[in-house]
């Protein structure tokens, strides 16, 4: 064997593609990514668009609660290598009908005093969980196989009372703690991220923790520069150790994998059974064969000549602003996208990553993040439906819009093979799939053939960009594969 023959091959450069990849090579071993795509970073990926000199949009993900959240990396530690996470005075604002709204500042007791009546049961839902954010972090974003690195016995109160949670807010029950529609309204915006229907347990977990970790740490932060800066973190030392990446280099079939000991896929179970086919054994191809997607996505990217002109002034400290309406108006769209159909009004994302980082404004210019939740491969255009939905929160914004690009679902596929049919998740979020994605066995990212792990968002802990699922993986296949015991420092320096 030649020296510079890998021993790991990483398919895919996402965060936990690279992720992976920078654990092994911090082992010692010899490491190559192949990555289809011409830009590297999958969901992390900062880009001219050229819709304007000088602006550049993240492709993907534009905010970033797990960079400071996740164990990975917090042990990687983001900061010491340069990565400026910038916190926006509001992590989250939910804009509501007769120019009101819900606001989610970074500081809790502001937020409870804002809800008024309601303060008391947001603070009783969502602020003690913020409170002890590290252990809800460990339950969310473990492997849902083992007790959580971390949790402790001291957690233990803090899991049980989140577990608890979830299954009211993820039930009809979840308005039983309200009295006015402000505070419902504002949980249901995070519950969104989802894309399923409301409510549900997977929704409602993926709602407390993330309207935690708003109230706690970082909040809710964009990098300054864009998301691309996680990304070019991660290659900086996965090349200092070693490592080699290559671009424009799609993996359709097995012939196209070079020899080595260990493969990691930061892809979808979909793309594993292709390129391995009979090579999987027949209960792993069955299971991967029943793995599902879930509901999409539509991207649109707009540059303004100013901010959005919101109708409630602190919506526009938001750094994520959920566009929706009122709790039963998300549901209805949520509801409508399940059953195949289009919202009149869907439900959105929109963030403005110049509100803390001016330096992504150029020559009076901005650009604006967005997308809307649309039935799986759906191939419409959604310009229209998402200008007209901020616009009734923001009269105005069409007078603010230069230049404007939309992403179908259908085409999401197009820049990262693992947004099936515009799934973001890469996975339906069910309560299901988030406990024994991708299958049933002990060990969610093995694949049944020796040396070979899928370690992407299609595993736990499921979507976001946390690298959890390629440290994971990785620590896996280091004890497995090359009998490495200690997982590596990923301290600087190290």
């Amino acid at each position: 064997m030649t020296n510079d023959r890998p021993e790991v091959v990483v398919v895919g450069a996402g965060p936990n593609g690279l992720a992976a990849a920078v654990t092994c090579a911090r082992a010692g071993l010899r490491v190559q990514v192949l990555e289809a795509q011409p830009t590297l970073g999958g969901g992390a990926r900062t880009l001219d668009l050229g819709l304007a000199p000088g602006i550049v949009h993240d492709l993907c993900s534009a905010v970033h609660p797990m960079a400071w959240a996740s164990p990975f990396f917090q042990a990687f530690d983001l900061g010491a290598r340069g990565v400026e996470l910038l916190t926006p005075e509001v992590s989250f604002a939910q804009p509501l009908p007769g120019g009101r709204a819900g606001i989610a500042y970074r500081d809790l007791g502001r937020t409870v005093d804002a809800l008024g009546p309601d303060g008391a049961a947001w603070a009783a839902l969502v602020g003690r969980l913020s409170e002890h954010a590290d252990a809800v972090t460990a339950v969310a974003l473990g492997d849902k196989r083992s007790i959580p690195d971390g949790l402790g016995l001291a957690g233990l109160p803090t899991a049980l009372r989140f577990g608890l949670e979830v299954l009211e807010q993820g039930s009809r029950a979840w308005d039983r703690r309200f009295t006015g529609d402000v505070a419902p309204a504002l949980l249901t915006g995070v519950a969104a991220h989802a894309i399923a229907p409301l409510p549900t347990t997977a929704a409602a977990g993926t709602a407390l923790l993330l309207a935690s970790l708003a109230h706690a740490g970082a909040g809710w932060p964009i990098p300054r520069g864009g998301s691309q800066a996680l990304t070019d973190a991660l290659l900086a030392d996965l090349r200092a150790h070693g490592g080699t990446v290559v671009v424009d280099r799609p993996v359709r079939s097995y012939g196209d994998l070079p020899g080595a000991h260990c493969y990691l896929f930061d892809t979808t179970p979909g793309t594993v059974l292709r390129v391995l086919g009979d090579r999987l054994p027949a209960r792993t191809r069955r299971a991967f064969e029943r793995f599902r997607h879930g509901n999409a996505a539509a991207k649109v990217d707009f540059v303004l000549s100013g901010p959005v002109p919101w109708a409630a002034p602190d919506v526009a400290l938001a750094g994520t602003v959920h566009v929706g309406g009122t709790r039963p108006e998300m549901a209805a769209a949520e509801a409508a996208v399940a059953a195949g159909r289009h919202a009149e009004r869907p439900m959105m994302l929109v963030s403005d990553p110049s509100v803390v980082d001016p330096g992504r404004r150029s020559g009076g210019l901005r650009p604006l993040w967005s997308y809307a939740h649309v039935p799986a491969g759906s191939d419409v255009d959604v310009t229209e439906a998402v200008t007209a939905h901020i616009e009734r929160y923001a009269p105005g914004f069409r007078d603010v819009v230069v230049a404007s690009r939309c992403i179908p679902a259908s085409q999401m596929s197009h820049h990262n093979e693992n947004y099936v049919g515009g799934d973001i998740s890469a996975g339906a979020v069910t309560l299901k799939q988030m406990l024994v994605r991708p299958t049933l066995g002990l060990d969610p990212y093995a694949t049944g053939r020796d040396g070979v792990y899928l370690c992407s968002a299609s595993t736990p802990p499921g979507p976001g960009v946390h690298g959890m699922a390629g440290w994971l993986a990785a620590r896996r296949a280091l004890r497995e594969v090359f009998s490495i015991a200690a997982a590596p420092s990923l301290a600087p320096g190290a």
